[in-house]
C-alpha cells in the first residue's frame, strides 16, 4: 500500500512537471513542429470526459442538436520576391495585404478579421448569458502565417476562447494536417509527419491542457483515402496521435454492402481493413450534403436539426446530431452574411430542444449514458465494397494491387484516388509535374533524416519545407504560378536534404 501511495505522489509529480512546460512557438524563426514528442504523447493520452462536466446542457431532454465548423487555411508561399527562386517564404494572406489590387486580393483586410472574428463572438453571446458553440479547423500553415506577417492580435483573441474557463467550453479544436495535406495522394509517412506537426504547433502556441481536449480530426478538403492499405494508415495515424473521431464528407464513405448511408445524423464507426488482415475503427460523424458554404453561412444546420427526432443506439434512445464544415472566410455569404446569422441562430437556440453543441461534447454524451463503439453502425470509404467482396482473405499488399487493376480495367469509374468534398475534382489526374517531385524529396527526406534528432534546427528546417511543398492549394488551382510554387518548394526541399545532411 505504501509503494502504491508513493507511486501516485510520484505520477503526480511527474505530470505537475509535464504540465509546466512551455513549448516556444518558433524555433530559430521557424515553427515548432517536432522534437517535443513526449509531452505531446502525454497531451494526447490524457482521458476525458474534457467538455462534458462543463457543459451545462441538459442531454437527456433535447430532441436534436447541431454542431458547426469553421475551416480556416492560407499556404505558405515562395512570394517575397519577384524572383519564386530567391523569394522569401511567406503567407498567402501576407501576399494578399501587400498587393490588395490585384484579382480578389481585396478581401485580404476581410480574410484577416474572418480568422479573429470568433474570439469576438463567443465572449459577446457568453456576455449575453447564451451557449454559443464552434469548432476551429486552422491549418499550421495559416497559423504560422498569421504570426509571421504581425496578425499576433489574432492569435491572442484565439488564445482567449481557447484558455479562459469562461469561454473554452463553447470552443472546440480540430485536428488537421499541418501543411493542409491531402491524405489519399500525400505518403503516409508525410501525411504522419503533418499530423505530428500540427499538435506540436498547436501545443506551442495554445498550450498542452488545451491540446489534450483536441480529440476530432478534420481531414483536409474532407480527402479520405479509400485504398484499403493508405486509408488503415490514415487511422493508424490518427489514433496513435490521440484522436477519437473523425468527421467524413457523405458520399466518401459507404456501409459494408456498399451502399449509401442511412442515419447520417447519429455517429458511426469507420473501419479501416488492411490487406495483411489487421482492422481498426475510429467514430465517424456525417457532414452531410454537398461543399455550398452557404449552409453554414447560413446557419442551414440548426433548421436542418430540427426536423431531425430522437434515434436509438443500442437500447438507449438519443438525440441526433447534425454537423456541418466549410470555409471560414472564402465567398460572400461566409465574410458578410455568416456573422449576423451566426449570432442570431446562437440566440435563438441557445437554452431550446435543439441547442447547438459540439461534436466531443456530445459524443461525451453518448458515452456517459452508455453508448459504446459496437452500437455503432460500421462503414468504410467509398467502392471497398467493391474490393473486399474478391478480396475475403488477407492475402497482402501485391494480390491486392492486382485486384485494384483488375477492377479499374473493367470499369473506369472505378478508383482509388479517394473520397473528398466534391466528385468533380480528381487530386492525382492532370497532377504528375507536382506529384513527382513531391514523391522523389518524400522518399529523400526519410533517406537523408534517419537517425537525426528531430529537436535539431537542420531537421525542422528540412521538415518545414517538405511539409509546406505539399499544401493542397498547389493542386487545388491548376497550373501556373501555383504548380510552380509547389515544384519551387520541392527543389529547395531537395537542396536542404543533399546540402545540410
Amino acid at each position: 500500500m505504501h509503494e502504491e501511495k508513493h507511486e501516485a505522489e510520484a505520477e503526480k509529480e511527474r505530470r505537475k512537471v509535464i504540465q509546466s512546460e512551455r513549448l516556444p512557438e518558433t524555433v530559430e524563426g521557424l515553427p515548432n513542429l517536432c522534437g517535443s514528442e513526449a509531452l505531446i504523447e502525454e497531451a494526447a493520452n490524457r482521458h476525458g470526459p474534457h467538455y462534458l462536466k462543463e457543459s451545462g446542457i441538459p442531454f437527456g431532454s433535447l430532441r436534436s442538436a447541431f454542431a458547426i465548423a469553421l475551416h480556416m487555411h492560407q499556404p505558405l508561399i515562395p512570394a517575397a520576391g519577384h524572383d519564386v527562386r530567391t523569394a522569401g517564404v511567406i503567407s498567402n494572406l501576407r501576399y494578399m495585404m501587400e498587393n490588395q489590387g490585384i484579382g480578389d486580393n481585396h478581401n485580404a483586410p476581410v480574410f484577416q478579421w474572418c480568422y479573429k472574428r470568433m474570439g469576438e463572438f463567443i465572449p459577446q453571446l457568453e456576455g449575453e448569458g447564451k451557449q454559443p458553440r464552434i469548432m476551429l479547423d486552422y491549418s499550421g500553415c495559416l497559423l504560422h502565417g498569421l504570426r509571421e506577417m504581425g496578425a499576433g492580435d489574432v492569435l491572442d483573441a484565439l488564445k482567449r476562447i481557447t484558455l479562459d474557463r469562461q469561454f473554452a467550453r463553447c470552443v472546440e479544436w480540430l485536428g488537421t494536417a499541418w501543411g493542409h495535406a491531402v491524405a489519399p495522394s500525400t505518403p503516409v509517412q508525410d501525411f504522419r509527419l503533418h499530423v505530428s506537426a500540427w499538435r506540436h504547433h498547436f501545443a506551442a502556441i495554445f498550450g498542452l491542457d488545451a491540446l489534450a481536449r483536441v480529440r476530432g480530426f478534420s481531414p483536409p478538403e474532407m480527402a479520405l483515402p479509400n485504398h484499403p492499405d493508405v486509408f488503415y494508415e490514415f487511422v493508424k495515424t490518427l489514433k496513435d496521435a490521440g484522436y477519437t473521431w473523425v468527421i467524413v464528407q457523405e458520399h466518401s464513405v459507404e456501409l459494408p454492402d456498399g451502399s449509401g448511408i442511412r442515419q447520417p445524423h447519429l455517429p458511426h464507426l469507420l473501419v479501416a481493413r488492411n490487406s495483411s488482415g489487421e482492422r481498426l475503427g475510429i467514430i465517424a460523424v456525417i457532414k452531410t450534403q454537398g461543399s455550398d458554404t452557404k449552409l453554414v453561412g447560413q446557419m442551414q444546420p440548426y433548421y436542418e436539426a430540427k426536423g431531425v427526432p430522437r434515434a436509438w443506439l443500442g437500447q438507449r434512445e438519443v438525440p441526433g446530431l447534425t454537423v456541418q464544415i466549410a470555409d471560414g472566410e472564402n465567398g460572400g455569404v461566409m465574410m458578410n452574411e455568416f456573422p449576423p446569422k451566426y449570432l442570431e441562430v446562437m440566440r435563438e437556440a441557445s437554452g431550446s430542444d435543439v441547442p447547438p453543441v459540439n461534436v466531443t461534447e456530445y459524443l461525451e454524451h453518448l458515452e456517459s449514458a452508455g453508448v459504446r463503439e459496437e452500437h455503432l453502425t460500421e462503414i468504410q470509404p467509398v467502392l471497398q465494397h467493391r474490393i473486399w467482396e474478391r478480396f475475403p482473405k488477407p492475402e497482402g499488399p501485391e494480390a491486392m494491387e492486382a485486384l485494384i487493376a483488375e477492377l479499374s480495367r473493367a470499369d473506369n469509374r472505378f478508383h482509388m484516388e479517394g473520397g473528398s468534398w466534391t466528385n468533380n475534382l480528381s487530386w492525382v489526374k492532370g497532377y504528375g509535374d507536382v506529384l513527382g517531385p513531391m514523391e522523389r524529396v518524400s522518399a529523400l527526406f526519410f533517406d537523408r533524416t534517419r537517425g537525426v534528432d528531430p529537436s535539431g534546427q537542420r531537421y525542422r528546417n528540412a521538415l518545414f519545407h517538405l511539409l509546406i511543398s505539399q499544401t493542397s492549394c498547389f493542386r487545388y488551382w491548376g497550373s501556373g504560378v501555383w504548380t510552380d510554387y509547389a515544384r519551387e518548394l520541392c527543389r529547395r526541399t531537395e537542396d536542404i536534404l543533399h546540402h545540410d545532411f
